[in-house]
């Protein structure tokens, strides 16, 4: 997992200039189950990568600071954003100071931690009263050309694509989950380096990419004739209090 998480290094440029965002209706209902406002909340957002998520929260007026233990995603933050603070570091071992945040978030970044440390973590830098906020962005299944896209990664891994090994953990209460549609248009080669951003091409190696990205590229190009694609995506936030 660990060599997996590092992969995104020698690619985070990339990754930050293809990864999506986020829409504000997640952020509204961020402060909604978090129970305040982001506007001056002191906010750690951990795994930050490039800090797509670090800077909207930042935008939104929260105190945010980001946690990041990759060399190259933390270069890349600090280049982009070098007005928010970072600190190497990651969930299972958050080098923040004890009940000093009022929220914590985990955008695309949770899967990446070992439970058993990170609960007991966010459990110490979180004030009596403040939220976990875990997310995860994916593609939504629903829209048939991503359907297909699905089925075609997954023959071509040779193994299911899902999201069965994301769980939320135990021992921080319940969570309350919210589901947020949203919808970018990026042109085709903007939408596949997006793709080869993920670990699974990572690791993969370039000669399995390239012949990957080949054949995807004939499969599209005659769906979107004008060059621009619609990325249809769920985001699945997760929130609880201590």
């Amino acid at each position: 997992m660990t060599t997996r998480a590092r992969s995104f290094d020698a690619v985070a440029a990339s990754y930050a200039a293809h990864r999506p965002g986020y829409p504000p209706a997640l952020f509204d209902a961020v402060e909604e189950l978090a129970g305040r406002p982001l506007a001056g909340a002191r906010v750690a957002d951990v795994g930050a990568g490039t800090g797509i998520a670090t800077a909207l929260l930042h935008e939104r007026g929260a105190e945010v600071v980001a946690v990041e233990p990759g060399d190259g995603m933390a270069a890349q933050l600090r280049r982009a954003h070098p007005g928010i603070p970072i600190v190497r570091g990651d969930g299972d071992r958050l080098p923040l100071a004890t009940g000093a945040f009022d929220l914590l978030t985990y955008a695309q970044a949770w899967h990446w931690t070992d439970p058993a440390r990170s609960v007991p973590e966010a459990r110490r830098v979180l004030r009596p009263g403040g939220a976990l906020a875990i997310w995860w962005n994916d593609a939504d299944p629903t829209v048939p050309w991503i359907a297909e896209q699905e089925a075609r990664l997954a023959d071509f891994f040779g193994a299911k694509q899902g999201t069965g090994f994301r769980t939320l953990p135990h021992g921080l209460g319940g969570f309350t989950t919210r589901s947020v549609r949203w919808s970018r248009h990026v042109p085709l080669d903007a939408h596949l380096a997006n793709l080869a951003s993920h670990s699974a091409f990572l690791m993969l190696g370039e000669a399995g990419t390239r012949a990957y990205f080949a054949a995807e590229r004939e499969k599209l190009a005659p769906l979107f004739p004008d060059g621009t694609v619609e990325e249809s995506y769920v985001v699945s936030l997760n929130v609880t209090r201590v």
